[in-house]
């Protein structure tokens, strides 16, 4: 009876070991870790804002259409309630990317009024936050294309047989992936005809 219950634990081992169950959850974890990658320089973005806001307000009052953009649009993503479940979520997903894409506009359109403030332009506090944001924009693409690419592998280890029959067994679905509609749209400045605004 022991040496029944001892090659029943054997076979168990040996079957998840060579089913791809530990492909699967390393491939989870992961997904988990290029999550939160994600959401640590989204952070870092919304982060920056108050700030740059502030800085432009200095020199830019009248703009206050522009600024109470970009503050609404942050508000809008930190109204969102982020869990590492989200990643199993598609509408929550979506909703996060929605928010975080007219982020996006609302800073450009914010950064295209500032070519109208030469002084703006020159304020060493205004040109260290910029490029801050600029590099925090870069890591941003970075962690959602390794986060993007982390679901690629993943799904494809759920789909593919005979790990599929695994995933299944161990509820483990295809996970939504993460993109932000019309990004190239939305990060591209507008085209805004300020005629001759006043410089500051």
């Amino acid at each position: 009876m022991k040496r029944l219950l001892t090659l029943m634990v054997m076979s168990s081992v040996l079957f998840l070991s060579g089913c791809g169950y530990n492909s699967l959850q390393q491939q989870d974890e992961g997904i988990k870790a290029s999550w939160a990658e994600v959401l640590n320089q989204y952070q870092r973005r919304a982060d920056l804002v108050p700030n740059l806001v502030n800085t432009v307000k200095g020199y830019a009052q009248q703009e206050k259409d522009v600024l109470l953009g970009v503050t609404e649009a942050r508000a809008k993503v930190g109204s969102i309630n982020v869990t590492p479940d989200m990643v199993n979520d598609e509408a929550k997903l979506k909703q996060f990317s929605q928010a975080q894409g007219e982020l996006s506009g609302a800073l450009s359109r914010l950064l295209v009024v500032t070519e109208n403030y030469p002084q703006l332009k020159s304020d060493t506090l205004f040109r260290d936050l910029q490029a801050q944001l600029e590099g925090t924009e870069n890591r941003i693409t970075v962690a959602r294309n390794r986060y993007i690419e982390e679901i690629k592998v993943y799904n494809t280890t759920v789909r593919s047989f005979p790990t599929n029959l695994t995933a299944k067994m161990f509820g483990m679905a295809v996970k939504p992936n993460f993109t932000v509609e019309n990004e190239k749209a939305i990060s591209a400045p507008p085209k805004v005809d300020f005629g001759n605004a006043p410089a500051k």
